[in-house]
């Protein structure tokens, strides 16, 4: 029997695409369905959280999670991924070196934020630094007519931001936290703020007027809602 997104608890945007709005940090994860083929946009912020993740997709899919691309190198979005083995994962030039040299921060982050200590130490022992390195735009083909456009738009929340944009009807946008809607966006120590408008001017003319864009944190909204957030925060750090 053919399980819904609904029943999932998932969020359905497109035929073979959606969304789950995760508990603790209502963090988005995306799925993204081909033919035999499923890709995952972020991870979850544990490895049981990944796990579950996992699970979950691949009994939408009806088989293996085969690819996962890392929005950033924040704990909350990839500290599940080592639940995605054998799965190609893709991430913006740089987010390997931060998890391969930063896993100590990373997991002073977490426990910071409330990641269980013992969560928080497994999950950073468990990295494994992306193998596929995106430093301009790269197009996956997933089979059976749906590609799905990997663009390194940052810097800007992080140095290293890979959005994922899904052509259709409707195209579909995976922001990461270049975009956020359920509170205001995070600039932490590892934020470029003179860079992130020029990110979200990207961003926005790669999905254009009619997308619909997934932030990382909260409801999905639409190209006015990305413009605003990307005029506050040019007033808000003093840029153009």
């Amino acid at each position: 029997m053919t399980v819904t997104w609904e029943e999932r608890g998932w969020e359905r945007l497109a035929a073979g695409v959606g969304r789950c709005r995760l508990p603790g940090w209502d963090c988005t994860a995306g799925l993204v369905l081909g033919a035999d083929t499923a890709l995952m946009v972020d991870a979850g912020s544990s490895l049981g959280e990944g796990a579950r993740l996992r699970s979950a997709a691949e009994e939408l899919a009806g088989g293996r999670v085969t690819h996962l691309a890392l929005t950033h190198a924040h704990f909350d979005h990839v500290f599940g991924a080592a639940a995605f083995a054998g799965a190609a994962v893709y991430a913006a030039v740089g987010a390997e070196a931060v998890l391969a040299g930063e896993r100590d921060a990373l997991r002073h982050d977490a426990v910071h934020h409330g990641l269980p200590a013992a969560d928080a130490e497994e999950a950073a022992l468990a990295l494994v630094p992306p193998r596929h390195l995106v430093s301009g735009e790269r197009t996956l083909d997933l089979g059976g007519g749906r590609q799905v456009l990997l663009a390194n738009v940052g810097p800007g929340h992080t140095a290293h931001d890979l959005v994922v944009l899904v052509p259709g009807e409707r195209e579909v946008v995976f922001c990461g936290d270049l975009v956020e809607e359920s509170g205001e966006p995070q600039a932490g120590p590892d934020a470029v703020p003179s860079r992130w408008p020029a990110a979200l001017d990207r961003l926005l003319a790669l999905g254009g007027e009619d997308a619909l864009y997934v932030p990382g944190h909260g409801a999905v909204v639409d190209a006015a809602f990305v413009r605003r957030q990307r005029d506050a925060l040019a007033a808000r750090f003093g840029v153009s």
